[in-house]
């Protein structure tokens, strides 16, 4: 006989397996869930931490995932992670894809993570802080000193220097940055990447996003031609509908022609701030030499004919947001009236006046992923992985829990076929001795996991 799903129909059973009270405000009710486990298995064993920090790290063919090690020696800070490595899915074969001479502390170099791999070639991109022979002239790792590093994943250390520092000239040079870049993107047809900047020589302005591309232009010895999207008004100073900072970005479009992200926006009142989403547009025809560089006392530009538009307004939207493969619809999470960050959906070409909010759950919404499809958003929630339909042909908002033993499952990530999911869980691990031992700050190490989705097993129990 075919095991029926269990629908968690009634509000107590649905408390029982989320594991807190449902919030109810005014006609919001909690979400309709139904649960259809999956098999999960540990593929890291290994006395080091792994971590995905939820960039892009299956491979392309989804046979390998990328990650690194901070963590496994003196802090969590990038600053003290010491390699980027891959493993095999299949075997859990581990390989050691960079590991430069380092120095460790609390004043660290190079300081090498946050990792991704390429849409379809065979390499990844992370941060990469200054070399120990560098370290006299640009000092030790800090946010506002590291660029990228593209490396080849098949182990060989080939390599290249992707976006140019530059804090000596006055003006900057051309096509370089003054700072520090950080969680490097991939558009997925690979022309352009994006990622968040700190400058190093204007600190009054906080973090804003930029993106990178191949140009004629660039500085000799790099790929890349740099650029920041946008300028924000300086910390404390922004009026009324200006941004003051921007993170938590990501493309939109496959071409990367839209970059969604989180605008520190300041309120109409001018005493506040909400922190809505935003969309940049880039066309293709934006030629990214029209930026300006910066000088000592000024901060760079962004090149002529990029657009910003506003999506949400008064909302508290939070993490990374997300867009669907087509590029038509943004996922984000933002606070519901209890302050829970729920799902939200919005389309990525500002045609609706207001999101529509997909979840009503006790815990926080963390960790989206949209499935290639477009039919189907999976994140994290009090540690379990839930799928959320966003498709037309059924009920959307109704929510598959896949996850039925209670891990706290971190980092969420999914394949470019959409068939397996991978995430972080500290895990008892042991040695070569055979003794359980714990990572830096005493606690077990992060392993990877990975689960199988059977997205057939879960559309049919819609028909």
């Amino acid at each position: 006989m075919k095991k029926k799903p269990v629908c968690l129909l009634w509000p107590w059973l649905g408390l029982l397996l989320l594991g807190g009270a449902c919030h109810r405000s005014g006609k919001e009710r909690t979400s309709t869930i139904i649960l259809i486990p999956m098999e999960e298995k540990q593929i890291t064993f290994s006395a080091k931490n792994h971590v995905l920090d939820n960039n892009d790290n299956f491979s392309h063919d989804g046979r390998f995932l990328c990650y690194d090690t901070r963590g496994t020696v003196y802090n969590e800070d990038i600053g003290n992670s010491k390699t980027i490595e891959k493993v095999e899915i299949a075997t859990g074969e581990e390989t050691v894809l960079w590991n430069p001479p380092s120095i460790t502390g609390e004043r660290a170099a190079p300081g090498v993570g946050a990792v991704s791999y390429h849409p379809f070639e065979d390499k990844v991109i992370f941060i990469h802080g200054p070399n120990i022979n560098e370290v006299k002239e640009r000092g030790y790792y800090a946010k506002p000193n590291r660029t990228a590093l593209e490396v080849a994943a098949d182990g060989s250390r080939r390599h290249n220097l992707v976006d140019m520092r530059d804090v000596t000239h006055d003006p900057t040079t051309p096509g370089a940055h003054r700072g520090g870049t950080h969680r490097h993107e991939y558009c997925r047809d690979g022309s352009r990447i994006g990622f968040t900047y700190d400058d190093f020589l204007v600190r009054n302005i906080d973090r804003t996003i930029g993106y990178m591309e191949a140009n004629p232009a660039t500085p000799p010895g790099y790929t890349k031609y740099f650029a920041v999207i946008l300028q924000p008004a300086p910390k404390g100073q922004a009026r009324p509908g200006e941004i003051e900072k921007a993170y938590g970005d990501s493309w939109i479009d496959s071409a990367g022609t839209m970059r969604a992200f989180i605008g520190k926006v300041r309120r109409p009142d001018g005493k506040g701030y909400d922190h809505d989403l935003f969309v940049a547009d880039i066309p293709k025809s934006v030629d990214i030499t029209t930026a300006f560089a910066g000088t000592h006392d000024t901060y760079p530009r962004p090149p002529k004919g990029i657009t910003i538009r506003r999506l949400t307004h008064g909302m508290e939207v939070t993490g990374i947001v997300r867009g669907s493969y087509d590029g038509t619809r943004i996922a984000f999470a933002a606070a519901d009236s209890a302050g829970i960050a729920q799902l939200f959906i919005i389309r990525a070409d500002g045609s609706e006046k207001s999101p529509r909010q997909v979840t009503r759950l006790p815990h926080p919404v963390e960790a989206l992923r949209w499935h290639p499809s477009g039919r189907w958003v999976l994140f994290l929630s009090h540690g379990d992985i839930l799928a959320a339909y966003v498709g037309k042909q059924h009920p959307s908002g109704t929510l598959i829990k896949l996850s039925d033993t209670p891990r706290d499952r971190q980092q969420l990530v999914l394949s470019p076929d959409g068939s397996l999911a991978a995430y972080d869980i500290r895990t008892p691990t042991k040695n070569e001795e055979g003794k359980i031992v714990k990572d830096a700050t005493g606690k077990d190490f992060r392993q990877i996991w990975v689960m199988k989705i059977d997205w057939k097993k879960v559309e049919d129990n819609f028909r």
